[in-house]
């Protein structure tokens, strides 16, 4: 099988090895374990290969290089005019080479995915919508037109979508759908977190306006303020790491925030071992990765109500839902110290939920796909 990736997702080549963002290529890697040729279209770029990417797992694979475009000003816009017929034409073109075509959205690369595949009704077809898929929250307008497309079954046939939650109403070809980050074998037994002396508190993800990350930490400088003792030590870098620091550095918390910045997996893995409590206030997620892995090792998240959080938390016996504000993270977080047979309770719920989520299961799942 020829199987065609069509996606927003920037590649590198570097000695004949084609590398991109490190948890879409281990997806991507099992997705190409069971075809016999992989085309990519995607854009390239020659930037440095940074520590959160990693090469492609395949004997025969390739990338077909794009433009990348956006509509955030108006100068774009134009520009975006002159590729984006460019880039069709490329999309039309593996297309039709291909013989299983897979779609990654949300994304403007993704958008004319959707639009160009419409071409192709008799081709088989996935497509991976990675975003929010509640029908009630508010997106972008091109995200609301990919959904739009990808669940009208006259204008795209012969296509499984893969959305994270099981929502209602939803047209035939909307299967619900789960990420995995650890095999079995990864599987260990930790010791049983007590919540006496140092709390550990852990955040994972970009420092972005999207994360908030200065709600975790300033929640963390509530609860010393409080009389906890309490660490966070932070994972991830981005645009908001200065005001960050800057925080850091102006409440003298240097001893209790820890920025260790971008760090291997198995570095993330043994933090969350470790960790009593993740704190994550984003504003959008798709599957939150982070949430699972915490759940997965015992660390109980503390997070906001995006996409399939609240299944995913059982309802608050796997963890807390809160809304954006310090006030409700410090209270979830005290509610914990307060009631310990809570917090053991629900930290086993966790993880007994997130064990069934393996990348054993996830690979034997694609392949029910790709065989159909």
């Amino acid at each position: 099988m020829k199987f065609g990736i069509i996606t927003h997702a920037v590649h590198k080549i570097k000695d004949g090895q084609i590398y991109a963002y490190e948890p879409y290529v281990r997806e991507m890697n099992l997705w190409a374990s069971y075809v016999d040729e992989v085309l990519i279209v995607a854009p390239v770029s020659k930037e440095k290969i940074t520590d959160i990417e990693v090469s492609y797992k395949h004997t025969k694979i390739r990338v077909v290089p794009i433009p990348n475009f956006d509509i955030t000003t108006f100068k774009n816009l134009i520009r975006s005019l002159f590729v984006i017929p460019k880039i069709c034409w490329i999309i039309y073109k593996v297309m039709k080479e291909v013989n299983h075509i897979h779609l990654r959205c949300p994304g403007n690369i993704g958008l004319l995915g959707c639009l160009v595949q419409i071409l192709f009704p008799l081709k088989p077809k996935t497509a991976k919508y990675a975003g929010n898929w509640d029908p009630e929250s508010k997106q972008p307008v091109t995200y609301r037109v990919q959904k739009w497309l990808l669940s009208n079954t006259y204008l795209t046939k012969n296509i499984k979508v893969l959305v994270y939650g099981d929502w209602p109403n939803q047209s035939k070809n909307i299967i619900p759908f789960f990420t995995a980050s650890y095999h079995q074998n990864e599987i260990v037994e930790i010791s049983k977190k007590e919540l006496t002396g140092q709390i550990n508190l852990i955040f994972v993800g970009g420092l972005t306006v999207g994360k908030q990350p200065l709600i975790s930490v300033k929640s963390t400088h509530q609860l010393i303020q409080k009389g906890y003792n309490v660490v966070l030590n932070i994972y991830g870098d981005g645009i908001k790491r200065t005001e960050v620091e800057e925080y850091i550095k102006i409440n003298k918390l240097e001893e209790n925030v820890i920025l260790h910045g971008n760090v291997a997996k198995d570095v993330v893995k043994s933090a969350f071992q470790q960790s009593h409590f993740l704190i994550f206030i984003s504003k959008s997620e798709g599957w939150p990765k982070v949430v699972a892995e915490a759940m997965f090792w015992e660390c109980l998240p503390i997070t906001t109500k995006v996409s399939c959080v609240p299944y995913m938390l059982g309802n608050n016996t796997r963890g807390q839902v809160v809304n954006s504000k310090i006030d409700e993270v410090v209270s979830a977080i005290e509610s914990y110290i307060k009631n310990k047979d809570m917090y053991l309770d629900h930290t086993q719920n966790a993880k007994d939920w997130s064990r069934e989520y393996t990348l054993e299961k996830f690979e034997n799942e694609l392949k029910k796909i790709l065989d159909a």
